[in-house]
């Protein structure tokens, strides 16, 4: 996954951990649908692995 793929997606779960739904989905929407297929696998084992980071303190 590239970088900028992983750093949009972490900047997403802090915003939802911040009751920042829209802006989240603002960031994280563009980089998941540019993803080609192999690049798509990744960011879903990503959000598997990384759901509490979306939940943590909330």
């Amino acid at each position: 996954m590239r970088n900028s793929t992983r750093h949009a997606l972490e900047r997403a779960a802090e915003l939802t951990r911040n009751n920042r739904l829209v802006e989240a989905m603002a960031i994280a929407e563009p980089v998941i649908i540019a993803a080609d297929e192999f690049e798509s696998t990744e960011i879903r084992q990503w959000l598997n692995e990384h759901a509490d980071d979306f939940t943590k303190g909330v």
